[in-house]
């Protein structure tokens, strides 16, 4: 289990000033365990695929995107491969007009720049520069476009065993019988249950895996050709198809 970003009082102080920022980067992957704070947080990923999971549901959410969640709300989290993000925990008074449910958010520029700056700080309190550096994050939070990108995570734990395996490698072509296979469960459980518990069937949840992790790497600069082989497309013309069936425009006009 990883240790938390920020020291523990803070996060479960009231006191202190309107927010606190932190950026995290580590070669190996990073899981928390279920908990739950006073203050709201909003958290995101530059490096790694991030698996979230709440009260009543799990999913992915690549490096654009960030998640919001209110105070005293109960999650986890996992990274998938080498990590590196950042973290803003709100106060809980602050929180009053931000979303009152957890929800995925497209990120800005500003608000990553924005976050950056707030990392640096270390006062107890914020002078007036930072408490207006501190409302453009909070506005950020408010006001940026809500996202339907997530994928949802199967709750049953021998379906979420071959999830998260399918997360750590989306390139493994392994049909639905190997899987069911590999994770001891019968290939017909895993395909129902896949159904009822994502939304998705086996082979659209390992797509719309595979897109996320996409998503992520185009925003990091990898080149479509590179992205395409190492999601395990066959060829860079199949994988164009699947992205632009998926979000409406090919992957290099996504990021313009």
């Amino acid at each position: 289990m990883s240790a938390p970003l920020l020291d523990s009082a803070k996060i479960h102080s009231a006191d202190g000033p309107i927010l606190f920022a932190v950026e995290l980067s580590g070669d190996v992957a990073r899981v928390t365990g279920t908990h739950r704070h006073a203050r709201g947080q909003i958290f995101g990923a530059v490096r790694g695929l991030l698996s979230v999971g709440t009260d009543d549901s799990q999913w992915v959410v690549p490096a654009i995107h960030a998640v919001w969640l209110p105070p005293n709300r109960a999650h986890s989290l996992r990274s998938h491969g080498a990590f590196a993000g950042w973290s803003v925990y709100v106060s809980e008074s602050a929180c009053t007009d931000l979303p009152h449910e957890p929800c995925t958010i497209r990120t800005s520029g500003l608000l990553r720049e924005a976050v950056n700056r707030a990392a640096s700080w270390d006062s107890k309190t914020l002078d007036e520069a930072q408490m207006r550096l501190a409302g453009v994050i909070l506005d950020e939070i408010r006001s940026l476009p809500r996202e339907a990108f997530g994928l949802p995570m199967p709750r049953d734990v021998r379906v979420l065993r071959i999830a998260r395996a399918l997360a750590d490698d989306l390139a493994d072509n392994r049909r639905l019988e190997e899987w069911a296979d590999w994770g001891g469960v019968a290939s017909r459980t895993l395909t129902r249950r896949f159904i009822d518990e994502t939304g998705f069937s086996f082979s659209e949840w390992r797509q719309r895996a595979r897109l996320m992790r996409a998503l992520e790497m185009l925003a990091s600069g990898t080149a479509v050709t590179t992205i395409a082989l190492d999601l395990g497309y066959e060829n860079v013309s199949a994988f164009i198809a699947m992205f632009r069936r998926t979000f409406g425009v090919t992957p290099t006009q996504y990021l313009v």
